[in-house]
C-alpha cells in the first residue's frame, strides 16, 4: 500500500501509553486535586489545559518534578508578558544540583565513545567527584557569579565536567567545537570577555589526529581577558602563551567535596550563539531555572526518558542538540557521548554506536537520517536495537520518505520529528508520547508551548501556511541577548512583526489534529505569482529522485522579474542532463508547472552552516549581488568555497555579471 501524507505510521500500544510519564503526570493531576477527574483524558486536553491556564500547568509541573519554588501558589511568571517577564522570582536553583542529584555511585552517568572506538566510563560518583575539582580550582581562580567560563571542546566527558562545574560556580558557561575556524571561534567568544579557558589543543576527525596548538594560541592573543587557561589532551602539544595554563588531568585530580552555590532562578546558565552565517553570531543567553525546568519537562512528558535510561544524541558540541543531551542527568539517565565524525569510518556508525550501547532515545540530525536512508542501511535487521523506545529528529524538516524508512528499516519505534531552536534550548513543536506518528507530520506542540500559525494580519490560520508564533511566554525564552544593554536586537529577533508575541521566523501548516508541517524559514520561503511555497515541499519531491544527492533552491525577487534557481548535487555517476530532465517531470507531477524552477544547476555539493542546515538565505543575498565574505563567517558554514561555486555556475547559466 502506498502512503498518503497524513497516513498514521505508529500508534503506543496500551501498555505503552498506560506506562509513560506522561499518564503517570496525569495520573498525579487527578490524584492531587489539581484537576477535576475525567476531564484530562488525552494528550489534547493536557496541551489545552496547559495554555489556556499556563500558570496552574507550569506549578503543577515544577511540584511533579521537585524544584522547590519560593512561592508555590503565587505567579510562575511576573509579568505575564512578552518579553520581560519574570519566572518564579524568589526562588532559588542551580542546574549543577539537579544533574548531580543522588543516584547510586556506582552506576554509569556518561559513556564516552572516542572516534576510534576507545570507550571511557564515568560513574556518578566520579562525576561528582571531577565536577567538584574542577568547581574548586575555579573558586580558588576568584571566578565570581557571572564570570565567563568558556572552552573549545570536542564532545567529550570534559565538556560535560567543565559545564557542570561552571554551573556549579555560577559562572556562564559557553562552549565552542574545534573543528570551528580561528575567526568563527574569536567572534562567539571575544564578545563575552571571558576569565578561564579549557580546550582541547587536538582532536580526531575522519580518521585523521588534527594539532591545533597554533590555531589556539593565535585564538588566545585575541581573548585578553583570560586569567587561566586548563589545557585538555596536550599530546598534540601545548599552545605557546604567557597566561597562566594548567593540565585537566592535574587540575581534577585533586580531591574535593562538590557543592553547588544556589542562584536566583534567572541567573544566567550559558550563552549559545546563533550560527553567525549572516553576521556576528548572537549571543543567546537562558537561565539556571529556565533551563531545568523546561530541560526536564521537554525530557520527562515529551521524550519519556526514565532513570537508568540511555540517551544517545549525535552532534557537536555547537550545536544546542548537546546542551539537551547533558540535560538527560537531569532525569538521571546515563549519556552517551560519541566524538569525532559520526560517519567514520561508515555511515552505519551511529546505529552500531545505539546498538552496542542499548540506547534507549536517540536524537539524529534530519540530515544523518536521510543519509542513511540514501545509504540503503537496515539497522533493525542489522543491529539488535531491541532496548530502543524512541528516535527523536531535529535540524530541518525530515523528509516523509525518511519517515517510511524508518519504519521499513529500523523497526517500530517513535518517532518523534521536532521543531524547536537555539533560540528556547528546546522544542516548540512534536514529540507526543501517547499520539500517533503521521506521514512527513510533527506531532502536536509541546505542553505549555501555545503555538499557532498567523497569516499577515495577525489571525490564526489552519490548513495553510502561517507564521510560528508563540503567544505565552515559555521559561527558556532567553533572558536576554549578550551585548545587548536595551533589549533592541532581542525586540527585533522576536517581537517585531506582531506586538507581545513571539514570532519565531518560521513557516508552519497546522491540521485541525494540531499535527503540522514546517514549511521552511520566512525569509527562504518561495513566492511565485503570489502562492507561497516552502523550500521543503520542492525538496520532498527532488531528493527522493535516484539521481539526487541533495537539494537547495531559492528564490530571488529582482527588478524584472523572479528568479528561482535550484541547485542539485548529483550521485557520483549521474547523466547531469538526463537528471535535470528527471527534475523538471518531477516537480511538475508532483507539485506544479509554475514550481519548475527557471535554472537547475548542478553543483559539486550543497553548502550548510555547522549544524547541518541548507544556506537558502546566504546563497539568496549572494545571488543578489552581495560578497561572500559580506554574506557568511566562512568559519560557520561547512565549505565557503562552493558558495563560489554557485554564484560563478549561476553566472555562466544567465550569461550576466553580479555586481
Amino acid at each position: 500500500m502506498t502512503e498518503t501524507p497524513g497516513d498514521v505510521l505508529w500508534c503506543p500500544d496500551q501498555a505503552r501509553t498506560e506506562g509513560s510519564e506522561f499518564t503517570r503526570f496525569v495520573t498525579w493531576l487527578t490524584t492531587s486535586g489539581l484537576v477535576t477527574p475525567g476531564t484530562i483524558d488525552d494528550y489534547h486536553a493536557l496541551w489545552h489545559w496547559s495554555v489556556t491556564d499556563p500558570n496552574a500547568f507550569w506549578r503543577a509541573f515544577a511540584d511533579y518534578i521537585g524544584i522547590v519554588v519560593d512561592t508555590p501558589d503565587g505567579e510562575p511568571v511576573v509579568p505575564d508578558t512578552m518579553p520581560g517577564g519574570r519566572w518564579f522570582p524568589g526562588t532559588t536553583v542551580n542546574y549543577a544540583s539537579y544533574a548531580l542529584a543522588d543516584h547510586d555511585n556506582a552506576d554509569e552517568a556518561i559513556v564516552a565513545i572516542d572516534e576510534d572506538g576507545t570507550t571511557t566510563t564515568t560513574t556518578w560518583h566520579e562525576l561528582r567527584r571531577q565536577v567538584g575539582a574542577l568547581a574548586a580550582f575555579l573558586r580558588q581562580s576568584r571566578v565570581q557569579h557571572g564570570d565567563r567560563v568558556v572552552a573549545i571542546l570536542p564532545n567529550r566527558t570534559e565538556a560535560v565536567v567543565g559545564f557542570l562545574a561552571a554551573a556549579s560556580v555560577g559562572a556562564v558557561w559557553s562552549i565552542v567545537a574545534p573543528e570551528f575556524g580561528v575567526g568563527a571561534i574569536v567572534s562567539r567568544l571575544q564578545q563575552l570577555e571571558p576569565v578561564v579557558l579549557i580546550a582541547a589543543s587536538g582532536y580526531t576527525y575522519g580518521g585523521r589526529r588534527l594539532d591545533r596548538s597554533d590555531v589556539l594560541a593565535d585564538i588566545v592573543a585575541q581573548l585578553p581577558s583570560l586569567r587561566e587557561i586548563v589545557w585538555v589532551d596536550t599530546a598534540a602539544g601545548v599552545p605557546a602563551t604567557s597566561m597562566r595554563t594548567h593540565s585537566w588531568q592535574d587540575v581534577v585530580a585533586a580531591e574535593h567535596e562538590w557543592e553547588a552555590d544556589q542562584l536566583p532562578f534567572d541567573h544566567p546558565l550559558w550563552v549559545l550563539f546563533s550560527s553567525g552565517t549572516t553576521g556576528i553570531p548572537k549571543g543567546i543567553v537562558h537561565g539556571h531555572g529556565g533551563v531545568v525546568l523546561e530541560h526536564l519537562k521537554t525530557l520527562t512528558l515529551h521524550a519519556d526518558l526514565r532513570p537508568g535510561d540511555k540517551l544517545f544524541v549525535v552532534g557537536t558540541t555547537s550545536w544546542v542538540v548537546w546542551n539537551m543531551l547533558v540535560s538527560g542527568l537531569l532525569r538521571g539517565a546515563t549519556i552517551v557521548l560519541l566524538d569525532g565524525n559520526p560517519a567514520h569510518p561508515d555511515i552505519d556508525r551511529v546505529w552500531r554506536v545505539a546498538a552496542e550501547n542499548k540506547v534507549s532515545m536517540l536524537g539524529l540530525g534530519a540530515a544523518y537520517t536521510h543519509a542513511s536512508m540514501r545509504a540503503q542501511l537496515r539497522p533493525g535487521t542489522d543491529h539488535d536495537l531491541s532496548a530502543l523506545r524512541m528516535i527523536q529528529v531535529t535540524g530541518s524538516p525530515l523528509a516523509p520518505d525518511a519517515f517510511r524508512w524508518v519504519y521499513d528499516a529500523v523497526g517500530p519505534v517513535w518517532l518523534a520529528s521536532v521543531s524547536g531552536g537555539t533560540d528556547i534550548a528546546g522544542i516548540f513543536l512534536g514529540g507526543a508520547p501517547t499520539e500517533p506518528v503521521r506521514l512527513g507530520r510533527l506531532q502536536p506542540p509541546a505542553l505549555g508551548v501555545a503555538a499557532a500559525a498567523w497569516d499577515t494580519a495577525g489571525h490564526p490560520v489552519v490548513g495553510q501556511p502561517g507564521e510560528l508564533v508563540i503567544t505565552s511566554p515559555m521559561p527558556s525564552m532567553p533572558l536576554y541577548f549578550w551585548n545587548d544593554p536595551d533589549g533592541s536586537r532581542y525586540r527585533e529577533s522576536y517581537f517585531s512583526t506582531y506586538a507581545g508575541v513571539w514570532r519565531h521566523g518560521d513557516l508552519v501548516e497546522f491540521d485541525t489534529d494540531r499535527s503540522s508541517v514546517i514549511v521552511g524559514r520566512s525569509d527562504s520561503t518561495l513566492n511565485r505569482n503570489g502562492i507561497r511555497m516552502g523550500p521543503a515541499d520542492l525538496y520532498r519531491v527532488v531528493e527522493a529522485l535516484p539521481e539526487v544527492e541533495e537539494a537547495l533552491v531559492v528564490g530571488v525577487e529582482e527588478t524584472d522579474g523572479y528568479y528561482m534557481p535550484l541547485f542539485v548535487q548529483l550521485h557520483t555517476g549521474t547523466d547531469p542532463e538526463a537528471a535535470i530532465t528527471a527534475i523538471r517531470n518531477a516537480i511538475r507531477a508532483a507539485l506544479s508547472p509554475r514550481y519548475v524552477p527557471d535554472d537547475i544547476i548542478v553543483v559539486s555539493r550543497i553548502p550548510h552552516t555547522r549544524t547541518g542546515k541548507k544556506l537558502e538565505v546566504p546563497v539568496k543575498r549572494i545571488l543578489l549581488g552581495h560578497s561572500v565574505d559580506q554574506v557568511v563567517d566562512p568559519g560557520s558554514v561547512d565549505d565557503a568555497q562552493v558558495l563560489i561555486e554557485i554564484r560563478d555556475r549561476t553566472i555562466r547559466q544567465r550569461q550576466v555579471s553580479v555586481p
